[in-house]
């Protein structure tokens, strides 16, 4: 079995409580469940939630992803004093997820206040073979007296999105003596959640239940003697439907069968069920470094583990949430971050389930048509926020304005607009990787043309060229400017693909044809200057500058906001996270090594990195520009987002791009991949502390691993592929080394193979 890290809780905390329920919940895709304790405490969240499941609750609200009925809870007694680690003496402590399965565990030794100790054990996954099914044990051994037991759990319908209901209770009851059942209707009624949990105890236990206050439990006393265990178990089948012609009662026996069928073999079968999918998962992806900081292979597994974890591979009407399945910032909204820095992992890995999320865009394509004729434009233009519906989810309001006192207006949704683009450049590199003719018929075309149709619409006259005005890069920090360096390129990008790909794979019309070509000889994109610096737009080089040091110390948390409004950031050369350095990682054909670093040397210092979107991408473009070591500082920055030492870094949920991230600056960064003209190129250079490193990839479907050291690099496929290894093409077919020396010494144009194994 394939060993992975563990990522460990290192002690009882009431000020990270919230943070480790985000970064070691357990999910499938399918379903993510906070790492919540068994027993309640006030600053923790509870949270279930099923990819897809939004709701609406009222006026001036948007679809937020709902906060389904909580079965994770366990409220024990111990001779009638409650289990909390807020009392009495924990003694010992340790808690972990294991990443090669997916499996929280937690052991406790507790000495109550009248001094009885009792040990207590649990374990909790969400199947990776049967996406509804949760699994969970509880186990209690009395270590040095008899003691008396209560133990109740159930299905525990308070919970709210931050005090927000979704849910109205439709039934609860009960089968025999172990099964709880829990029905719910979305209050829109578009949508019903049932919840069936299998409860069973090891030893006899006086038990009854109890159906109050929105809460439907089971309650069980029992005496334990010294020395003694007793184990409750609990299967859980939570699964949702759009109401149609199948009745409820019927379509909740039937998840009282499906769960009978599933609880059965028990939690053993059923978690050794699970591991073996994750083991296909691993086997197939798992990123391995040799590094000096053990650090680094824990956020490679972190980072793999949830990219898994929260990507929906059952259901194309699905994509992937900002927080993921972890929490619910951004309400579980989707965003730019998942073609941008999420898709290209399963696009290496597992492409077909890139393509699935490709879909989303296109199922939701009427939606973006909608957005744009209501706002005045042509062809698609996409949500900045979207949840299943394809409308556009971003809030009115956020943070406060410090000098007016009154609620800022969101932007995003009226400006930030090079989300088209950014879907438009994932379609292509979707194609280079996969060839997928069918794809690219169907639907890759489709959001090539209205994508650029957009773009061709949105263009205004000016100068006596077409140019693009009120729009924000992805630096947010910059809003409502003219000719945003990275909107123009990745727009003029999506206009030529779109007319490239049009002629490829079927007619294209004359008047599209027509209106691409104007655009694509007219369209301004703004040139670097003598020092070789791209203007991020029409007037940023003209802004003042201020020392941003105090606030680059803590960097994430928006601190320049306490002390100006957005408005006077608005006028200063200050970036919340990479824009013209973004620029630069997506579209490298563009720009040569030494406009990069110019780049990169300019815009990093002004740079605040306020966006956990930005230190990857500045370590990968270091990385590509010959700067190993300040490309693993950067690297090892991002891995912190989530990993460091700060108690609420992640208190709503992880931040899924980061995850994505850390993939992309292992692998596009040390091991030097990027795509150019469509053909894969690997530079590899790795920094000082990485002796090796080891990178699984897929290819115009062909299996490639990456074997790394400082002086060589090993490449074996399953068939024969071409590719550019340090800017000579190569052929592989099997396995074959190559030294390092042989490519950046040799002047001859012949590629060296050597030592073919």
């Amino acid at each position: 079995m394939l060993k992975t890290t563990k990522l460990s809780d290192p002690a009882f905390n009431p000020h990270s409580l919230n943070k480790f329920a985000s970064l070691m919940t357990t999910g499938n895709g399918y379903m993510g469940v906070r790492a919540t304790h068994e027993e309640d405490y006030t600053q923790q969240t509870r949270g279930m939630y099923l990819a897809g499941l939004y709701h609406c609750a009222g006026r001036g609200e948007t679809n937020e992803l709902v906060n389904l009925p909580d079965v994770t809870g366990v409220q024990l007694e111990v001779n009638g004093e409650p289990f909390t680690l807020m009392s009495g003496q924990p003694e010992h402590w340790q808690r972990e997820l294991d990443f090669s399965c997916g499996e929280l565990c937690r052991e406790v030794i507790w000495r109550a206040p009248s001094g009885a100790r009792v040990q207590i054990a649990s374990r909790r996954f969400a199947s990776m073979a049967q996406h509804p099914l949760l699994a969970m044990q509880f186990t209690v051994t009395a270590l040095d007296r008899d003691v008396t037991l209560s133990l109740s759990s159930g299905i525990d319908g308070t919970q709210t999105n931050s005090g927000r209901q979704h849910l109205d209770e439709l039934s609860l009851r009960v089968f025999g003596q172990q099964v709880l059942q829990g029905a719910w209707a979305t209050q829109s009624g578009s949508h019903e959640v049932v919840i069936t949990s299998h409860c069973q105890l090891s030893q006899p236990a006086d038990s009854c239940f109890t159906a109050k206050n929105r809460k439907l439990l089971q309650n069980s006393t029992l005496s334990l003697a010294v020395g003694d265990s007793v184990t409750f178990e609990k299967i859980n089948w939570i699964v949702k439907r759009q109401p149609d012609t199948l009745s409820l009662d019927t379509f909740c026996r039937r998840c009282l069968n499906d769960l009978q069928a599933c609880a059965a073999p028990g939690f053993e079968a059923l978690r050794a069920e699970s591991q073996a999918m994750w083991q296909q998962i691993w086997r197939s992806n798992r990123v391995v470094v040799d590094s000096t900081d053990s650090r680094d292979q824990v956020a490679l597994d972190f980072a793999h583990y949830h990219l898994a974890a929260m990507t929906p591979t059952h259901d194309e009407r699905v994509s992937i949430a900002a927080k993921a399945l972890t929490g619910e910032g951004y309400k579980g909204h989707v965003f730019w971050d998942t073609e941008v820095f999420l898709l290209p992992y399963h696009l290496m890995t597992r492409p077909e389930t890139a393509r699935s999320l490709l879909r989303y865009r296109y199922l939701n394509l009427a939606g973006a048509r909608e957005k744009a004729r209501r706002n005045g434009w042509h062809g698609a233009l996409f949500p900045w926020e979207s949840a299943q519906s394809g409308q556009e989810e971003t809030p009115e309001f956020a943070a406060i304005n410090i000098r007016t006192g009154l609620r800022q207006k969101v932007a995003s949704a009226l400006a930030e607009h090079h989300l088209v683009a950014d879907i438009a450049w994932a379609v292509v590199n979707y194609w280079h990787a996969t060839q997928d003719e069918a794809f690219m018929r169907e639907e890759g075309v489709a959001l090539l043309t209205e994508t650029a149709t957009f773009w061709m619409s949105r263009a205004v006259e000016a100068n006596g060229r077409l140019e693009i005005h009120d729009v924000i890069g992805p630096d947010e920090y910059t809003e409502h400017v003219n000719n945003n360096a990275f909107t123009n390129y990745l727009a003029w990008h999506n206009v030529e693909k779109a007319l490239h790909f049009s002629r490829q794979f079927g007619e294209v019309q004359p008047a599209f044809a027509q209106n691409a070509a104007n655009f694509l000889q007219r369209l301004w994109l703004p040139k670097a200057n003598e020092q070789g610096v791209l203007a991020q737009d029409d007037t940023f080089f003209s802004k003042p500058t201020i020392d941003l040091s105090k606030y680059k110390a803590k960097a994430g948390k928006q601190t320049i906001l306490l002390d100006y409004s957005r408005a006077e950031v608005n006028e200063m050369q200050i970036l919340k996270q990479a824009d013209v350095v973004m620029l630069t990682y997506m579209l490298p054909e563009r720009f040569s090594a030494e406009e990069c670093l110019a780049n990169l040397a300019y815009y990093e210092p002004r740079t605040i990195h306020d966006s956990s979107l930005s230190k990857a991408i500045h370590g990968i473009v270091a990385a590509r520009s010959g700067q190993p070591e300040e490309a693993w500082r950067f690297w090892q920055a991002g891995c912190e987002i989530d990993l460091g030492d700060d108690p609420h870094s992640s208190d709503d949920g992880i931040h899924a791009a980061a995850t994505g991230a850390i993939w992309l600056g292992a692998v596009q960064g040390f091991a030097g991949l990027s795509v150019c003209d469509g053909e894969l190129h690997l530079s590899p250079t790795l920094p000082e502390a990485w002796r090796s490193l080891r990178v699984p990839l897929c290819w115009h479907g062909v299996r490639l691993q990456l074997d790394i050291t400082a002086d060589e690099i090993v490449l074996t496929t399953t068939q024969e592929l071409s590719l550019w290894l340090w800017g000579r093409e190569v052929c592989i077919d099997g396995e074959v080394r190559y030294a390092k020396s042989d490519f950046l010494n040799s002047k001859s144009g012949t590629a060296t193979r050597e030592g073919v194994v």
